[in-house]
């Protein structure tokens, strides 16, 4: 055990590092290989941390800074708009999830409250990895990403209201009617007060600062900081607090430039969290718990997306949106095992619940992690058994669906070529990658962008595709192409469709699927196809006359080779 702080994050970060690093060699997600330099660091194993109360502070600091950026991603609006949806599946969780979890607890010989703790520990879902993973995926500002934002926030407010009443009970005390009413006329204040600085003074205040971008850092950090901190101190947690420093900001013209300043240093801070997390987790006290960790597991792993998608889809979600809410949702928070903890030493239940509820803890946090990294893999898998979470005609009418003439998907092949182009055309246009690199430069740029996979039907629903003029994929994947043609031509059999293509037989059956024009190496290159858009606009008869030559050179070609 190193006694230096210095030296104690020193070593940390270098396991960290180590970890990291086979992680990404063998495929796995970050997060993972963070927990795991927890443990090997913490008392279990290395004990290599003496100084548990810095590390927590810098888990603290890591919370209150993703919670700030993701509100600097909201706006009122949005929060507004899906209060319903929000509120419901909040409701829907808490009672389902919240009974089976003391159903359980139950079966296993655990004490009427303990059962109902048990129950509410359940009901949480971590603001912290779901932030995480969200930000990470570039899904925050996705139907799904803000529903489940949404239901973590209520998720912390239920939270500070069973933190007060666990601690109230501990101390032989009742939390009376009066204690309740004043902190929600605090949170109403708070709520006010944050309101009318938005409005009117912070407007004026980030216009000056933002003369210096170092000035708007600073400020940026103090304003985060002081409100996550004020807020704190009325009753609420920190996390409450950031995300409402951040909302408070989201509609100023900085949001995106403050957020882009502090993504650094949050990703900093959140790793030494989830190392904090993996190094309070001590194996020794979790063998006894293994049984019932197990089954509460399940229970969150695989019924707690359940009742998401069902309330979901009850309120005319598409199953694809419900689907991946609830995986977001699938495991237990960073609350439930500080509710248990404290009601531990309060001496309201047991010390072996606290390991069940660590245990449960470890293993969600870890499989959830899996569950949201590949979720579009999975629901492509399940999706056939899933119509029982959509009703007829569902769609998300809630989102809003911005209209693109203009498609480019990936930007890596030619993009600055296309972009030069599609200026030209002086129409609107949206370029889809799934590089966070390419992002943060069309993000730079002021282009508007979609971040994700060129085949994930929700990503491609956020554009109008019947007012879809012109699609032009670089990306050479043929499966991706293949799936892109379908999923256009099956919404607008009238929109010009370019894709790439690395031989003649894939380039005929891109053909065949209804493919305007596919660029092979040897025929054409990205600079002459732009200048044709650019002298011919995306008239789709000058296309179907540039296919046709095409086709003809492909059946020539192809039958020199064969022969």
């Amino acid at each position: 055990m190193l006694g230096d702080i210095f030296a104690q994050l020193s070593v940390v970060i270098v396991i960290a590092a180590v970890v990291a690093f086979i992680m990404r060699l063998l495929k796995q997600p970050l997060i993972v290989g963070y927990i795991v330099t927890g443990i090997l660091v913490g008392p279990s194993l290395l004990h290599l941390v003496s100084d548990g109360k810095a590390f927590e502070a810098f888990s603290e600091i890591g919370i209150a800074l993703l919670l700030f950026i993701i509100g600097l991603e909201l706006s009122v609006a949005v929060i507004r708009k899906l209060g319903k949806p929000v509120l419901l599946t909040a409701v829907a969780l808490l009672l389902s999830i919240g009974t089976i979890g003391f159903l359980v607890g139950s079966a296993f010989q655990f004490t009427t409250v303990e059962s109902l703790l048990i129950g509410l520990a359940m009901f949480f879902s971590s603001t912290i990895i779901i932030a995480k993973v969200l930000s990470d995926k570039k899904e925050i500002t996705r139907l799904n990403g803000q529903i489940a934002i949404g239901v973590i926030l209520l998720d912390d407010i239920v939270a500070t209201f069973a933190l007060l009443f666990v601690a109230a009970s501990g101390s032989g005390n009742s939390l009376d009617a009066f204690e309740i009413s004043l902190l929600i006329l605090k949170g109403i204040l708070v709520i006010s007060v944050l309101a009318f600085l938005s409005l009117r003074v912070l407007p004026n205040v980030t216009k000056i600062m933002a003369k210096s971008q170092e000035l708007l850092f600073l400020f940026a950090l103090a304003w985060g900081f002081g409100i996550a901190t004020v807020i704190n101190y009325v009753g609420f947690s920190i996390e409450i607090g950031a995300l409402f420093a951040g909302v408070a900001l989201a509609h100023l013209p900085y949001a995106k430039q403050i957020g882009a300043r502090l993504k650094p240093l949050r990703d900093f801070f959140v790793i030494l969290f989830f190392i904090s997390l993996g190094e309070h987790l001590q194996l020794g006290n979790l063998m006894t718990a293994i049984l019932p960790a197990i089954a509460l597991s399940l229970v969150v792993l695989i019924l707690k997306p359940l009742s998401v998608m069902l309330s979901l889809g009850l309120l005319g979600y598409t199953r694809r949106t419900s689907f991946k809410t609830g995986i977001n949702l699938s495991q237990i928070s960073e609350f439930s095992i500080i509710l248990i903890v404290l009601a531990s030493t309060s001496g309201i239940v047991g010390e072996g619940l606290a390991a069940v509820i660590t245990l449960v803890a470890l293993i969600t946090i870890t499989v959830s992690t899996y569950f949201m990294q590949y979720d579009n893999a999975i629901y492509r898998r399940l999706e056939r058994h899933l119509d029982l979470f959509e009703r007829a005609g569902a769609a998300d009418t809630q989102h809003q669906v911005k209209k693109y003439p203009l498609v480019l998907i990936g930007f890596e092949n030619g993009g600055h070529q296309y972009l030069k182009t599609f200026r030209s055309l002086k129409k609107r246009f949206v370029v889809i990658d799934y590089d966070p690199e390419v992002i943060e430069d069309l993000e730079r740029a002021n282009i508007d962008y979609l971040y994700g996979d060129a085949t994930d039907p929700e990503l491609l629903a956020e554009i109008n595709m019947d007012a879809v003029k012109l699609i032009v994929n670089t990306v050479g994947d043929h499966e991706v192409n293949k799936a892109l043609v379908r999923y256009v031509r099956r919404r607008n059999d009238q929109a010009v469709i370019v894709c790439y293509s690395s031989n003649y037989g894939e380039a005929a059956e891109l053909y065949k699927l209804g493919v305007s024009y596919v660029m092979l190496p040897h025929f054409i290159g990205s600079e002459r196809l732009s200048n044709f858009i650019a002298t011919h606009g995306i008239n789709r008869e000058s296309f179907d006359n540039y296919r046709e030559k095409h086709m003809l050179k492909i059946g020539h070609t192809a039958l020199k080779h064969h022969s």
